[in-house]
């Protein structure tokens, strides 16, 4: 049997050079979905902003008819 140096070292080189750029490009993304993501999407908005919610023990849909449900759940889609 004969084994050819020269290329197990191009399969070898290949292998590494994948594991290179794949490894570059995984950090590459991960850069830019930290970049993307905001800081911190819950802290108190600063400025002219308002931060809006529902603050209360009851949801609306829970007491509501069955068509006022279903209508709110093809209106909002939840």
């Amino acid at each position: 049997m004969v084994v050819s140096v020269r290329s197990w070292m191009r399969r070898l080189l290949f292998v590494l050079l994948l594991c290179f750029f794949t490894i570059t490009m995984y950090g590459g993304c991960r850069l830019l979905a930290v970049w993307i993501a905001p800081d911190d999407p819950y802290r108190v908005p600063q400025g002219q902003a308002l931060k809006v919610f529902k603050a209360g023990d009851q949801q609306q849909g829970e007491n509501g008819s069955i068509a006022e449900r279903l209508r709110l759940f093809y209106w909002y889609g939840e």
